[in-house]
């Protein structure tokens, strides 16, 4: 395959989808022109400008750092054609129109490169039909690209061939996206709505009918259809209200146009309820109503038959609630056994999804794979519908489906398809092997894609049916109940030892410290480096984290509990020397860190030798959330940090504004939104590595740290002299504080939380510039989390954490 290297990107269309696009390029440091018409009043490129500025208010931010918005370059369709042909792709993503779309082609067409990728970024035209009127050579480089919204968090992306596209524009093009994009690419069939929308609708769609059948409320309908089924908190009636009930009107009309032939086609009609508020301008919660309505404080939901909104609230009943956390078979047996309104509803919507699939997973994809990311990635499920129906037992739920498609209770009088019944899959077990998942066109288990991308990813999404386990897979050097030591096996790639935690949310206690450093004693005889990754990165349907929550509170609290705040002293100290002991280890030690490392996390990816971070990347030093200071090293280090920035450019004189930063970070508990702002934050260096797909993390940690070794690698040497702002530093800042607490914005325990923080960061009671080593600034740490641990304050925010997840402010 030829190697192409995507320099530029032009985006037709600066509407919510097209700015956002371009949005996640910069953030992956591809040059971008973003396009549209050319305003009528003001300067010409007045609508793009207006978008990039848009994108600097919408939450979630489409850019890892605000700032970055001004790399979007604006243009018009008027004056700026002549610039596409810099362009090595090219993506329309304007409104989806047909007829808009064709008029936009003739226009653009005859000025994009010989060689550029041309795509659409339609959710659910043929991309056959929208390529009809070009020359041949540019139908061999157009295809169907669907982001979706909002691309930089959702992981997927459907790339669609016409009959003419050539077979490797789609290689490069998947490469592109998979490596620099960070997502994950599923090929979908030139079908109405593709994969995703296809299945993800029609589920929608089942829900509001077996839901009126069974007399249910939305908001019960929510509860019972989100983080309960392992899909997204905003189940089914949020989430549509959260998309925009016009864009789903939309979605549906394009499956009621071009699937008439479709057996389910009559569910395919828009509900009256949905019809209802669209035409009232109810689009959800760009205007304030749909489903919900925000009154006030209170939330409310419509109550169709009323149509007015009344308070909302309705639950699961709590022995629906039990049975949904039974295990998969028992769970559906249960369901589908118990007479209760819930129970039959969730029978029926499970029954209708995979009735659904079974029919339609030959038109619509290669595989049942393709199916499964699709939905997980798109919609938020943390396992496919294949999945779910395969870990509940493949033959007797394809057989309860049968039952009730001959009852006349199921959605479609369609049959299920032979394969699903008898031959290969039936004697599998379902539709996912070890050799691949089921292709009913070619009658086998198709295997994963072989592109080289691939060969980055030492585990590809998994799939339940394939038993590649991250936390048994490779060759375990010893394992604790706290850590596993292990090495990849493969030939070429056993020589650097992966560390793992195995405590909730990966937090630190002492049994972790032991592991970490038993591992870096391992790596130090016999391995070339040590790279932290955790397995809890690849679990959910959408990627990602946590990396560590910090310390272990709560293993904590027995040595609190004997000995008061001073028994906790000995836990504080064995951290930071475990710290200690990953930045001066022999061999490098290597963060791979994605979501969340916070606290102790943030403090073990400080002392790391370098750092490779998923772009989705939420670091800080949070301690003041449970009334403490960081004391596992991170001020420490933010003090060097300063000294060494300080005396880079000859200013150590004025180490106090190389502190403040680091202070500000600290005392507000900020957490970076990225990766990328880590890295303006400090907690990332700009020598760190960035990388955009999860699955990546483990391979691009592990080559970070055969190159330190390869290139000679040295830990640093102890610093014993390190200047600091001293007492005058500490006052500086506790005058700030004082104007802060005074004014009513922070509270007396804030105040004296940040006056620690400062009296650390600024190295204590000493001298501005006097030197000081580690273990002085260690000690500083140590002696104020001790004292605010003794305080009566302190105590209640733990407690408030430990209960209910949430700081007390107090």
């Amino acid at each position: 395959m030829s190697n192409l290297i995507i320099r530029k990107v032009a985006v037709l269309g600066a509407g919510v989808m097209g700015a956002q696009i371009a949005a996640h390029l910069i953030n992956a440091k591809v040059p971008v022109l973003l396009f549209d018409l050319p305003a009528k009043e003001g300067p010409k490129n007045g609508i793009a400008l207006k978008a990039i500025e848009n994108l600097k208010k919408l939450s979630p931010a489409p850019f890892g750092v605000k700032e970055d918005a001004q790399y979007i370059e604006p243009a018009n369709y008027e004056d700026d054609l002549a610039k596409l042909a810099e362009c090595d792709l090219v993506i329309e993503a304007i409104a989806e129109r047909m007829d808009w779309k064709h008029d936009l082609y003739k226009n653009v067409s005859p000025h994009i490169g010989a060689n550029a990728i041309f795509a659409s970024n339609t959710s659910g035209l043929s991309i056959t039909t929208l390529s009809e009127g070009f020359a041949d050579e540019l139908k061999a480089r157009f295809c169907g690209v669907h982001f979706f919204n909002p691309p930089r968090y959702m992981h997927l992306v459907e790339l669609i061939p016409t009959a003419h596209t050539r077979p490797e524009i789609l290689d490069q093009l998947e490469t592109f996206l998979t490596s620099v994009v960070g997502k994950g690419v599923v090929r979908a069939k030139d079908t109405p709505n593709f994969i995703a929308n296809r299945v993800g609708i029609f589920s929608i769609l089942a829900v509001v009918a077996e839901a009126a059948k069974f007399g249910l409320r939305f908001d019960e309908v929510d509860d019972l259809t989100g983080a309960r089924l392992g899909r997204a908190k905003s189940a089914t009636f949020r989430t549509a209200d959260v998309v925009g009930l016009d864009t789903m009107a939309h979605v549906i009309k394009t499956m009621q146009d071009n699937l008439a032939d479709d057996p389910f086609f009559p569910v395919y009609e828009t509900p009256a309820v949905l019809a209802g508020l669209v035409q009232a301008g109810a689009l959800g919660q760009k205007t304030g109503a749909g489903f919900y309505k925000k009154e006030g404080k209170t939330i409310k939901v419509l109550d169709p038959k009323t149509g007015t909104y009344v308070e909302s609230g309705a639950k699961a009943d709590e022995l629906i609630g039990r049975i949904l956390k039974r295990p998969p078979a028992e769970r559906l047996k249960l369901l589908r056994e118990s007479e209760h309104p819930q129970a039959q509803f969730l029978w029926a919507i499970f029954r209708d999804v995979f009735h659904y699939i079974g029919v339609h997973l030959e038109s619509i994809a290669d595989n049942a794979r393709d199916v499964d990311l699709a939905i997980r990635w798109g919609f938020g499920w943390n396992e496919g519908p294949f999945e779910g129906w395969q870990a509940a037992g493949w033959k007797q739920v394809a057989e309860w489906v049968r039952e009730d498609i001959a009852a006349g209770k199921a959605l479609s009088k369609a049959p299920l398809p032979s394969w699903v019944l008898e031959g290969p899959v039936a004697e599998q077990g379902g539709v996912h092997t070890n050799e691949g998942s089921w292709s009913p066109a070619s009658k086998t288990f198709a295997p994963r894609s072989t592109l080289s991308v691939y060969g980055k990813q030492v585990f590809r999404a998994p799939i339940i049916g394939e038993t590649v386990d991250p936390k048994r897979y490779g060759k375990t050097l010893f394992e604790t109940d706290a850590v596993r030591a292990w090495v990849d096996d493969r030939a070429g790639e056993d020589d650097v030892v992966i560390v793992s935690f195995k405590s909730k949310m990966n937090t630190m206690g002492p049994s972790v410290i032991d592991g970490l450093v038993q591992a870096i004693e391992l790596a130090e005889k016999s391995y070339k480096g040590v790279v932290v990754w955790q397995p809890t990165s690849l679990k959910l349907g959408t990627p990602g984290g946590p990396f560590s929550a910090g310390a272990n509170l709560e293993e904590a609290m027995p040595a609190f509990m004997m000995g008061g705040a001073k028994g906790i002293e000995p836990f504080v100290k064995k951290f930071q020397q475990g710290m200690l002991r990953v930045k001066y280890a022999s061999v490098p030690v290597v963060s791979a860190v994605s979501g969340i490392a916070l606290g102790g996390g943030c403090e073990l990816v400080l002392h790391s030798a370098k750092r490779v971070a998923h772009v989705e990347s939420y670091i800080g030093l949070v301690e003041v959330g449970v009334g403490l200071v960081p004391a596992g090293g991170g001020l420490k280090e933010a003090a060097v940090r300063a000294a060494e920035a300080a005396g880079a450019v000859g200013l150590t004189s004025e180490i106090l504004k190389f502190v403040v930063k680091s202070f500000e970070n600290a005392a507000m508990a900020k957490v970076s939104g990225s990766a990328l702002e880590a890295r303006s934050m400090g907690y990332l260096k700009a020598s760190d590595t960035i990388v955009f797909n999860v699955f990546e993390l483990l391979d691009t940690a592990k080559k970070e740290a055969r190159a330190l070794s390869a290139a000679g690698y040295r830990p640093p040497l102890s610093a014993t002299q390190i200047p600091v702002a001293g007492r005058s530093g500490i006052s500086t800042i506790k005058a700030q504080l004082v104007n802060m607490r005074d004014g009513g914005f922070i509270s007396a325990h804030d105040f004296l939380i940040a006056s620690r923080i400062a009296e650390a960061v600024c190295g204590g009671d000493v001298e501005a510039g006097s030197l000081v080593d580690e273990e002085w600034l260690l000690a500083l740490e140590r002696r104020a989390f001790v004292d605010l641990l003794g305080t009566q304050k302190t105590q209640e925010r733990i407690m408030g954490m430990l209960q209910t997840g949430k700081p007390v402010r107090n």
